[in-house]
């Protein structure tokens, strides 16, 4: 693609995919204007970077589409003095998007193939304020809290309380919640030391993050 085609496939992606998607804020908009989501493709999937669908990364993981990517971002209403949790680097887009938003953003990415893919995206992006480290995100990032936003990027079947309770009062996470065919985009908000607000504010579907647990299902 040359960047004339370049230019028209994002503006496309933006007006035709995401803005119609409810994403209105006009600050994620530039974002999305400005970050080149190609840099962050696979060479081999490069002619996908606008379309709407997941992209395949290593480890048979993806990215998720723009859409999703654009309303979670729109979700967290991150402002310049908060300081990040990632769950799940990918190939570092999504960190990226959060780095240009927030004061720090560490990222935690299990897989080590993806975690070195995301630090040269990132590196080669000039983002400095953004750390990935190879580590089981399910553990949380212990040590590093209490932290402004915490987003999960996938879905996971529960939200462990272990990663609230990294959460400042007033902070909050975001996380893809449920099973196939339909899942819940879930907002948590720390009210207090001890309570929390949730609401689930649109659906989608999007894959696992690894090692997370599942709830149970049986009843007695």
């Amino acid at each position: 693609m040359n960047l004339d085609s370049i230019a028209t496939a994002r503006f496309n992606m933006i007006e035709q995919q995401i803005r119609p998607w409810n994403v209105l804020d006009a600050e994620v908009l530039e974002l999305l204007a400005e970050v080149k989501r190609e840099d962050f493709v696979p060479l081999a999937h490069k002619g996908l970077a606008f379309a709407d669908l997941e992209i395949p990364l290593p480890g048979g993981q993806c990215m998720l589409s723009p859409k999703v990517e654009a309303r979670l971002l729109q979700e967290l209403a991150i402002k310049k003095t908060d300081k990040v949790l990632e769950i799940g680097a990918g190939s570092g887009f999504m960190t990226a998007l959060l780095a240009h938003r927030a004061q720090r953003v560490i990222s935690l990415e299990i897989l080590p193939e993806l975690a070195d893919m995301a630090r040269a995206n990132l590196t080669k992006a000039g983002i400095t304020n953004a750390e990935v480290r190879c580590f089981d995100g399910s553990k949380g990032a212990p040590g590093e809290g209490p932290f402004d936003v915490i987003l999960l990027s996938g879905s996971v079947g529960e939200i462990p309380q272990s990663l609230l309770t990294h959460l400042k009062v007033g902070g909050r996470l975001v996380a893809i919640v449920g099973n196939e065919p339909m899942m819940n985009t879930t907002l948590v908000t720390r009210t207090s030391d001890t309570d929390y607000r949730t609401t689930q504010t649109w659906e989608t579907v999007a894959p696992r993050l690894q090692n997370f647990a599942e709830p149970s299902h049986f009843k007695f």
